[in-house]
């Protein structure tokens, strides 16, 4: 037996340490080179790390939740490949580390059938982990699956219509019934049921209790009558070239919130604690915050100043779409120097939204709705959307941050100003 010991890598920016969100294999398994062996959380995002080398997985070390140093053992695997995997006790000796408990109580496993290697083959496809169990269990090769997602990604709908290609029964292509993290207790009928917090939403908890802590937040809350947006947007789908991608609200909020901030930089900024410096930035680098199936990530749509607004309008779509099938990559998913928060239809009438530290501003959307207002005189149905805004009082003033929106809804009222350069 040649055994194989596996430490945790860095995963950059100096990141060091990293929590076990998912294990995709288990002591026993048979792996190929590359084929996805662990999905760890940093605090940027999760990241899937792949297996090493070629071999049997003799010991995995850590369970969901669980927090593993930079540098410290992940796993080890029998290289040599062939026999059974030693007992626990043996494999710990061999490593000259301990077995984790819940290793040691499994029995040796039987070598993986060679459909569990053959999966292995497609692992260089891009896709997710719950993609590829997907594929897995209906017996599907990912890579007779054509990617319609970034830089080829197969996504759950090119998955899906692969496997009603092949007449596969709905309840094949099913996802699988989640695994249950370690230390989920299942409840019974009216019993309570406990989630571990981990991974991303274990991220998010920790921040917004720091955010909500720390910072003093200041609201303010602003209606817009977009209707002349609204007649724009439309006018400007109707000619759009071939093939273009319909605008939404969004790039023109952000097109403008981009002048808005020429005339209040302060907005635009980090605040430095360790330093007790304010950090003002010439560029504009948006964050957008999305919801996916992890919890809430904030990809960044960098140097927003300097595009237009189709560039703009693919530039959110393209960042958005690759935090929800995660293939963003982590210098994606930070740096944003202020936060636009929309939840779109579902935006409601108002909100309060929390800062994106470090940042001392969040502009929230909320749903644009038709309403009976009163213009020059007479009542007239406009569209209308409140902005409902958060910041740091720290270091931005009530009349600034008033400024700033008010300027934003001037944009959005003649939205022709938003071109316009002074």
């Amino acid at each position: 037996m040649s055994v194989h010991v596996f430490k945790l890598p860095d995963l950059g920016e100096g990141t060091v340490s990293a929590e076990v969100v998912n294990w995709l294999v288990k002591p026993g398994d048979v792996l190929k080179e590359d084929q996805p062996l662990v999905e760890m959380s940093t605090d940027k995002a999760v990241v899937e790390i792949p297996a090493p080398v070629s071999g049997r997985v003799l010991t995995i070390n850590g369970k969901p939740g669980d927090v593993i140093a930079v540098g410290s053992e992940l796993a080890t695997f029998d290289t040599a490949g062939g026999g059974a995997a030693p007992a626990p006790g043996k494999a710990a000796a061999a490593t000259g580390g301990t077995t984790p408990a819940h290793a040691s109580a499994a029995p040796p496993k039987q070598p993986a059938p060679a459909s569990a290697i053959a999966a292995g083959e497609s692992a260089q496809v891009r896709a997710s982990p719950a993609t590829r169990r997907r594929a897995q269990e209906a017996g599907l090769d990912l890579a007779s699956v054509a990617g319609t997602g970034t830089s080829g990604r197969i996504t759950p709908d090119d998955l899906q219509t692969a496997l009603a290609a092949r007449g596969t029964p709905a309840s094949a292509g099913a996802p699988p019934t989640a695994a249950k993290p370690a230390g989920t207790k299942a409840a019974a009928a009216g019993e309570v049921q406990e989630i571990p917090v981990i991974g991303i939403r274990r991220v998010i908890a920790q921040r917004m209790s720091e955010a909500a802590r720390s910072i003093p937040h200041f609201s303010y809350v602003e209606e817009v009558d977009i209707s002349a947006l609204h007649a724009m947007r439309e006018h400007m789908n109707a000619i759009a070239p071939k093939g273009a991608a319909p605008l939404s609200y969004l790039p023109f909020i952000v097109a403008a919130l981009v002048r808005a901030l020429q005339r209040y930089p302060q907005c635009n900024a980090h605040y430095d604690a360790a330093r007790e410096v304010v950090l003002r930035h010439r560029a504009v680098h948006v964050g957008i915050a999305t919801q996916t199936s992890e919890g809430l990530k904030v990809p960044v749509v960098r140097n927003a100043d300097q595009l237009k607004l189709r560039a703009l309008a693919a530039e959110i779509s393209r960042v958005t779409t690759a935090a929800r099938d995660r293939s963003a990559k982590r210098e994606e998913l930070s740096g944003s120097t202020i936060t636009v928060t929309s939840l779109g239809k579902l935006g409601g009438i108002a909100s309060t939204p929390i800062i994106n530290m470090p940042e001392v501003a969040i502009i929230g959307v909320n749903r644009a709705v038709e309403r009976p207002m009163v213009v020059a005189g007479a009542v007239a149905i406009r569209r209308m959307m409140n902005l409902s805004s958060s910041f740091d009082h720290r270091f931005v003033d009530g009349a600034d941050a008033a400024g700033l929106i008010q300027a934003l809804r001037d944009l959005l009222e003649h939205p022709a100003t938003i071109f316009i350069a002074e």
